[in-house]
């Protein structure tokens, strides 16, 4: 971890987390015996309290590959600002070819994202934002890039002290 970022790995153990299945895929592998199917699933997730993670668990059972993917999960949880029930301030997020924009929103507008992102969004405990996913819908990488653009967030606190001033000076300018 560096010093520039707010990124905060969590244990999961004292956690009440909370998991979504964002996408399940059927992976046919085809060898002299005939076919073989396995599947992958990517899980997300989240006490719906500023903590979220992410996995992938692979296996030739669904509910096994699950398991396997809340496992992961778990072993990848981050704390994110969360303000009132929304994101401190727009911010864009990239991973491969997937891009992602989040934007704060007023109380009441719900969360206006899709797919793997409202699953990450709601794991988190946003209720209240505004998101557009631009590039690539593969869920695997819109789940990491909404993510990064989570993590790379800073609320109030973090800027005062990266700026070594003091809280109020950071809204009075």
């Amino acid at each position: 971890m560096s010093e520039t970022t707010n990124t905060k790995k969590v244990k999961s153990s004292d956690l009440e987390l909370k998991d979504k299945l964002v996408a399940l895929n059927r992976v046919t592998k085809v060898t002299k015996g005939g076919r073989t199917f396995t599947f992958a699933a990517i899980v997300v997730v989240g006490n719906e309290n500023g903590v979220v993670g992410h996995g992938l668990g692979k296996a030739k059972e669904v509910q096994e590959a699950i398991a396997k993917g809340i496992d992961d999960a778990k072993k990848n949880l981050v704390k994110v600002p969360v303000l009132k029930g929304t994101i401190p301030h727009p911010q864009e997020g990239k991973f491969a070819g997937a891009q992602v924009f989040l934007k704060p929103a007023a109380h009441g507008t719900g969360v206006i994202a899709g797919g793997a992102m409202r699953a990450v969004l709601e794991s988190v405990g946003v209720t209240d934002v505004l998101a557009k996913s631009k590039g690539s819908s593969n869920p695997h990488n819109v789940v990491k890039a909404t993510i990064e653009a989570l993590v790379s967030m800073r609320d109030a606190n973090a800027v005062s002290r990266q700026r070594g001033i003091k809280l109020e000076r950071v809204f009075n300018g």
